[in-house]
């Protein structure tokens, strides 16, 4: 079908803006992946509908007229939108639909504490297979995953996100150490440290009424989940959140010494983004997760 001699070129339009942020068509040539050629004639076609000039040749640049720079101002940031909104909208195949893929920032999180308890999760929703994987990197629109499960990162596409929990601490140690102990332990055995969470134990000393000089200083772990085997076998303490070591003290390789939970003021949050394949399934386990979290919370020793 013929196209409407008034009917806007959107395809010049996106080439037009690409030689406005490039200041130059054989870049924007470069840049959308077409030859020379094919821009100038979108350019031609767009500077035929309006009527006017939209760029001037410079030497070995491209120049924006006064009209070229109004328009693309006005439309380069909705064109953005459009091309945003069409990428995180996108259906990409897939060999399995059974299949979710859980992203995390929370390496510990997901050892400890999520992906023990994933088959029941599985089971809940008739066999459904939960990929997980981890990144500290901000996602992107184009990385392929259903659910972002974070503390410290932000989501900027279009997504349903649930609290899941707000972060607790404790102090624990191995049971054959530290049963029957009041916190006073924590001035006379090591505490570890943890390099990828400095603001634990900070946190921590300050809500106990301690100073760093009250305390020993224990070895460095990188991460929370290389030194959980260290507290369960060592005679050591360990700062950690509540929720990657409550299934450890309900199994009894780990005992949290009375009057040391408080709260980190960090929170976790899980995101269920609106491309996924599998949205609903996606909002549930969202769903699912914050239920489990609330379930994690260890009773109070007596």
């Amino acid at each position: 079908m013929a196209a409407d001699q008034d009917d806007v070129p959107l395809n010049a339009i996106r080439a037009f803006v690409t030689i406005a942020r490039e200041r130059s068509v054989t870049q924007a040539a470069r840049t959308l992946g077409i030859t020379q050629s094919s821009v100038s004639r979108y350019l031609a076609v767009l500077q035929n509908y309006f009527g006017t000039d939209l760029v001037e040749r410079r030497g070995r640049g491209s120049e924006l007229t006064e009209f070229g720079r109004l328009f693309a101002n006005a439309v380069a940031e909705p064109l953005d939108t459009v091309c945003f909104t069409a990428k995180r909208m996108q259906r990409r195949n897939r060999t399995d639909d059974n299949r979710l893929v859980v992203r995390t920032s929370l390496s510990t999180f997901a050892y400890s504490f999520l992906i023990p308890h994933l088959q029941a999760f599985s089971a809940e929703m008739g066999g459904i297979i939960v990929d997980v994987v981890s990144s500290l990197s901000p996602p992107s629109s184009t990385d392929n995953f259903d659910i972002l499960i974070t503390r410290d990162l932000s989501i900027i596409e279009p997504a349903d996100d649930w609290e899941i929990y707000n972060e607790m601490l404790v102090c624990v140690g191995s049971p054959n150490h530290v049963t029957g102990r009041s916190l006073s332990i924590a001035r006379s055995m090591p505490i570890l440290n943890i390099t990828s969470r400095p603001d634990i134990l900070p946190t921590w000393l300050r809500a106990m009424n301690l100073a760093a000089k009250d305390i020993r200083s224990g070895a460095r772990y990188d991460h929370n989940f290389l030194a959980l085997p260290a507290v369960i076998t060592g005679k050591c303490l360990l700062v950690a959140p509540e929720i990657i070591v409550s299934d450890l003290v309900r199994e009894g390789a780990l005992h949290v010494i009375p009057g040391s939970r408080t709260s980190s003021g960090m929170q976790y949050r899980a995101y269920a983004v609106d491309r996924s394949d599998n949205p609903e399934v996606a909002r549930a386990f969202c769903r699912w997760v914050a239920r489990l979290c609330k379930k994690a919370a260890i009773p109070e020793a007596a």
